[in-house]
């Protein structure tokens, strides 16, 4: 049987342990803190040690802050083990190439949590785009908002990177999933109210002509979770909106205890479920998952761009892919 090791016990750890018992994995969570309590929330074991989980499992899940990623995939690649790791990859690109590097040498697969690609709205557009239906690709419009995250060290920018990096880069990926590399972008970001909200939006031109603009909001005061998003072409546009159209789940990983930062449970199975069964059939052997190592990078490459923009206050030019 596969052993999973789960790394981190914070609120996202808590949807994967979830999904990861519900596949018919052990799993073996080792964190600074929480460790104990999410095991008896939802099963599994407790691992004193790094060394001692990395010891016993085949996959580890790194559920940790974004800062500690860079290093704990290091370890896991060195001890042989597969690897699942929270967006983002890393803070920078010279990061994230050193962990493809680290698990590419060691021969174990890696693969990004953009779990935005297995949400069935997001699916079913990039299918409809894929298949031509929207004719050409010209606009995309996103935008998602959500509680403030109560951890401090996402609203430390040399730990999370900040709403771009932590938030946006969900609709940064989904944007570059369907419309292709970014050649250059503008990103702003609005002066904190009182409360300290705060929002930034980034405007991607891709290299295919097309334009996408995301938004984001962390509120301080309370707020409902909400997704919007419109792709529009040459043959047509397709919407969505978390607010009047939820299709979240139950199946699999509750979102109970997240902060507030994914949607409230509704009917259907988790996308997170969904997502970490593709990467344990690829682990297995099976076909690749719909997100890649190089998924990953490029969505680290543009939100790193974006955090530029936003310190020069002018547009950034891109490189192309690596």
């Amino acid at each position: 049987m596969t052993t999973v090791g789960l790394l981190g016990a914070g609120g996202i750890a808590g949807v994967h342990i979830a999904g990861w018992l519900k596949l018919g994995v052990e799993v073996v969570v080792h964190s600074v803190n929480g460790a104990d309590e999410l095991v008896a929330r939802y099963g599994g074991q407790v691992a004193p040690s790094l060394d001692e989980l990395l010891a016993r499992c085949d996959v580890v899940d790194i559920c940790t802050p974004t800062h500690t990623h860079r290093a704990l995939v290091e370890a896991a690649a060195a001890a042989g083990c597969d690897v699942v790791c929270e967006k983002p990859f890393a803070l920078t690109v010279e990061d994230t190439e050193a962990m493809i590097a680290a698990c590419a040498a060691a021969g174990v697969g890696l693969f990004p949590a953009h779990v935005v690609r297995y949400f069935p709205e997001h699916a079913v557009v990039h299918d409809a785009v894929e298949r031509g239906d929207l004719g050409t690709l010209a606009v995309q419009r996103c935008d998602r908002q959500g509680v403030m995250p109560t951890s401090p060290w996402f609203l430390d920018s040399d730990l999370s990177g900040g709403i771009v990096m932590d938030l946006m880069i969900h609709d940064i990926d989904f944007a570059t999933w369907n419309a292709g590399p970014v050649a250059s972008l503008r990103a702003v970001r609005s002066v904190p109210d009182r409360s300290g909200t705060v929002a930034a939006q980034v405007v991607l031109t891709h290299t295919s002509g097309s334009v996408s603009s995301i938004g984001g909001v962390w509120s301080a005061r309370p707020v409902a979770f909400r997704t919007r998003f419109e792709v529009a072409g040459t043959g047509g546009v397709l919407r969505y909106d978390s607010a009047t159209n939820p299709t979240t789940w139950v199946n699999g990983g509750a979102a109970a205890g997240t902060d507030g930062y994914v949607p409230t449970a509704a009917l259907g199975e988790s996308p997170y479920l969904t997502e970490l069964r593709e990467f344990l059939a690829a682990f297995r052997g099976g076909p690749q998952p719909r997100v890649t190592a190089a998924d990953g990078l490029e969505a680290v490459r543009v939100a790193d761009a974006a955090r530029r923009s936003l310190g020069l206050g002018e547009v950034v030019e891109l490189e192309g892919p690596r």
